[in-house]
C-alpha cells in the first residue's frame, strides 16, 4: 500500500513539475486548439495523408545568429536536419536584425504529438537562451 502511495505521489510531482515548467515558458502561443484546426483543415482539403510521414519544419528565432549556430549540435543530436540560418526581411529599416534557424524532420504527427513537440521546442529555446521558438510548417516528403 505504501509503495502505491509513493508512486502516485511521484507521478503527481512529475506532472506538477512539467506543468510549472510549461506555465513559465514565455511566448508559448501555439495552442492545441489551433493545431486541431490545422489538422482538420489539412484533412478536409485532402492536401496530404496525415497517417503517412510528412516533412515537418521548425523555426527558432534570435537577434544573434551565433546563438542559433551554437544550438545546432544539440538539434542534430535530436535527429533533426538543419536547413539553414537566414535573416528575416525587415518591414522597416529601423527594426533590429532577426535571424531564423530552420530545422526539419520527416515524421508522422497528430495534434497531440505536435503539441508535445512544440512544448519541447519552447523549453529548448528557453533553456538555450534563444529569442523564441517560432513555430512549424509542413509539406510532402520529396520523392
Amino acid at each position: 500500500m505504501s509503495k502505491l502511495i509513493i508512486v502516485l505521489f511521484l507521478l503527481s510531482f512529475n506532472f506538477s513539475s512539467e506543468e510549472k515548467i510549461m506555465d513559465s515558458i514565455p511566448n508559448k502561443n501555439i495552442t492545441i486548439e489551433q493545431l486541431d484546426e490545422m489538422f482538420n483543415d489539412i484533412s478536409d482539403h485532402g492536401q496530404w495523408d496525415l497517417s503517412k510521414p510528412l516533412l515537418w519544419g521548425y523555426f527558432f528565432a534570435d537577434n544573434d545568429p551565433n546563438k542559433l549556430e551554437l544550438v545546432i549540435p544539440k538539434i542534430l543530436s535530436m535527429g533533426y536536419t538543419v536547413v539553414d540560418i537566414f535573416q528575416a526581411k525587415k518591414e522597416n529599416e529601423n527594426e533590429a536584425d532577426s535571424f531564423y534557424l530552420h530545422v526539419e524532420k520527416i515524421e508522422i504527427h497528430n495534434s497531440k504529438s505536435l503539441d508535445k513537440t512544440n512544448d519541447e521546442f519552447y523549453i529548448f529555446a528557453n533553456q538555450n537562451g534563444l529569442g523564441s521558438y517560432d513555430g512549424m510548417d509542413v509539406g510532402p516528403v520529396e520523392q
